[in-house]
């Protein structure tokens, strides 16, 4: 066991602390109606919602995951981080103000507003499994993992322990109660994090945490590469072999290509963290707090990144044996032997609140998708707000058992982190153009959106099958390319009805109103933003496969990509089809942002620039 005496305390007085802080926010403000439980009555400030959003997706995949993709690969990992503060300025500016406007609990809601109530179904269903198989079971099985290395139990009884910790204050308190343990949780992950960094890189610089950082840069410079070619490889700790680096992250994919589809399918369409901007008192609060979450994903490298790499630079410039059986060990590593007494138990503590909040957000929303879009759906339509939340604390007491059992299965994984990025990108490009082509695309119809969502998962695996070398960042690229060709053609060759062909007690909320077409964003623009969503995806995938051959994918593929580019930009530009009658009425007015908010987004694209400029 490493953590002995003053970090035990710290330790448990923090659990004890959080849940009963989470217990007393639970009962402080009874969770009467569904928008108590699952939007905290939407009245979260700025700094609430930005801390929830960072807390929320921090967790054990970051921290650990990162820091063993850093053991291995280097800082390249952080792009993951860095580019998403862009996403997150483009969310809040273009996807946000739309989904505020039509005041949605869930995703799959939009769904059905905007196409039909088959597409939020499939998608309903297609999002709990993501969230209980994939996302809560890897974040209790890394979490469990850290638990295993510091305190010498058995993985299980980790995995209890956080799943009794995650129910206390997620079960009960709903959203409410998660975002307001998270604005305590970021602020302890935050300064844990920094301690564990600050702790090993001072060791790096012989007292000194700068020098350090200069002396990894000289000593390991390969792992302080930001875009890898072709050719670089590195070795998987648990087999020994030598695997590619670039398949993993794959060039100037990290900058434009399939990179942009992972992060606005993430930060743009995932009910577990938008749910946070949907709970704020309005859309320019919505904004403020994730601006603020912008530049905090700016520092997170720090620590979810750099200790990997100073771990790496230990063991093979340095002598010193490391532990570590498997990259996701790096980070308990580190924890359990460059970090002082005191700091340990702060630390550990940071880790455990990661990883709480991060599962009690996924529990959350699993039960808000449930509640919402299937429960009331189909099972009991006309059940009072209070029978809501009851199911709701039900279906998130069975997400959290359902992911624990299968967290287990995760213990021959690797990089962790890969893998989650992986098999979400299964569904993600096509959940991505479903979204954003019913936002800025007037002719889609439901049938597309259904073809398009339901052909997203066979359609990944049969190039994975077909093309098995394409990183797979290139794949997501490539499946959003074919999906919005399908997106179109699909349209146009699927009946649809003008709102002049509806009722008005059928036409959608937002279309009522009849707002005259002058006064809504021109079609010329909403094809101008597709196309550029086109551009940067395959465009860019493209031309970086032309000057990047990657070993063992076909050179038909370069062809592949940049055909089906120009057929959907042709298409994209030449389609007149008529407007399908939920189409979404954009006014101009709507995307309108405040001078702080505009500030702050110059201010991240210039430190990225610096970043990028230096390291690349």
């Amino acid at each position: 066991m490493q953590l002995q005496g003053i970090d035990q305390i710290i330790f448990g007085v923090y659990i004890v602390g959080v849940i009963l802080f989470g217990v007393w926010i639970a009962n402080r403000e009874k969770t009467a109606t569904a928008s108590d439980y699952f939007l905290a009555s939407r009245s979260l400030p700025w700094w609430a919602v930005g801390g929830s959003l960072i807390a929320s997706n921090i967790s054990a995949e970051q921290i650990i995951g990162m820091n063993g993709s850093g053991f291995e690969l280097g800082l390249a990992i952080a792009t993951y981080e860095l580019m998403a503060a862009i996403t997150l300025i483009i969310v809040a500016k273009f996807l946000l103000p739309v989904f505020i406007k039509k005041e949605i609990y869930t995703m799959p809601q939009f769904l059905e507003e905007r196409y039909d109530g088959t597409v939020r179904t499939i998608m309903s269903v297609f999002w709990i499994i993501l969230f209980v198989f994939v996302n809560i079971s890897t974040v209790l099985y890394l979490g469990a993992l850290a638990i295993e290395q510091l305190l010498g139990v058995e993985m299980w009884i980790g995995i209890v322990g956080l799943v009794l910790y995650s129910a206390c204050f997620s079960i009960f308190g709903g959203l409410k109660a998660v975002v307001w343990t998270d604005v305590v949780q970021v602020v302890v992950l935050m300064l844990g994090g920094t301690v564990a960094a600050w702790g090993i890189l001072s060791v790096v610089g012989e007292g000194n945490v700068f020098t350090g950082i200069s002396t990894l840069v000289a000593e390991v410079p390969g792992h302080f590469e930001m875009l890898f070619d072709p050719a670089d490889s590195y070795t998987d700790t648990a087999t020994g072999e030598t695997k590619s680096s670039f398949n993993l992250l794959p060039g100037f994919a990290l900058l434009f290509g399939g990179m942009w589809i992972v992060n606005t399918y993430y930060w743009g369409n995932n009910q577990y963290i938008i749910q946070r901007a949907l709970a704020a008192k309005s859309l320019p609060e919505a904004q403020k707090g994730i601006a603020f979450a912008a530049f905090m994903k700016l520092f997170i490298p720090f620590f979810a990144v750099l200790p990997g790499i100073a771990a790496y630079y230990l063991m093979t410039k340095k002598g010193v044996t490391v532990d570590i059986a498997k990259a996701d060990q790096a980070f308990p590593w580190i924890l359990g032997n460059y970090v002082g007494p005191g700091f340990k138990g702060l630390t550990f503590a940071a880790l455990v609140a990661a990883i709480g909040s991060s599962i009690s957000s996924m529990v959350n929303s699993a039960s808000t998708i449930f509640t919402i879009d299937i429960y009331n759906k189909f099972i009991n339509p006309g059940g009072s707000e209070r029978r809501q939340v009851a199911v709701g604390q039900i279906a998130a007491t069975v997400s959290l058992l359902v992911g624990a059992a299968m967290a287990p299965l995760l213990a021959g994984a690797g990089q962790v982190f890969q893998v989650i990025q992986e098999y979400t990108g299964f569904i993600s490009p096509g959940v991505l153009t479903v979204f954003i082509f019913g936002m800025f695309y007037r002719r889609g119809t439901a049938k597309a959106a259904l073809a398009v969502v339901l052909l997203s998962v066979p359609l990944s695996l049969a190039f994975k099958v077909l093309i098995p070398d394409l990183p797979f960042l290139d794949r997501m690229a490539l499946i959003f390319l074919i999906s919005s060709a399908l997106m179109i053609l699909l349209s146009a060759v699927t009946s649809k009805k003008s709102r002049a062909q509806v009722a008005p007690q059928d036409l959608p909320s937002y279309a009522s109103s009849s707002v005259p077409v002058g006064k809504l964003v021109s079609d010329f623009k909403l094809r101008n933003g597709l196309a550029m969503a086109v551009i940067v995806t395959g465009v860019a995938t493209a031309i970086r496969l032309l000057l990047q051959p990657v070993p063992g994918v076909p050179a038909w593929t370069v062809y592949l990509f940049a055909g089906l580019s120009v057929v959907v930009l042709g298409l994209i530009y030449t389609d007149k089809q008529e407007d399908d009658y939920k189409a979404i009425d954009l006014e101009p007015s709507l995307f309108r942002t405040r001078m702080g908010f505009n500030i702050a987004a110059i201010v991240i694209l210039l430190i990225l620039a610096v970043i990028y400029g230096f390291l690349a």
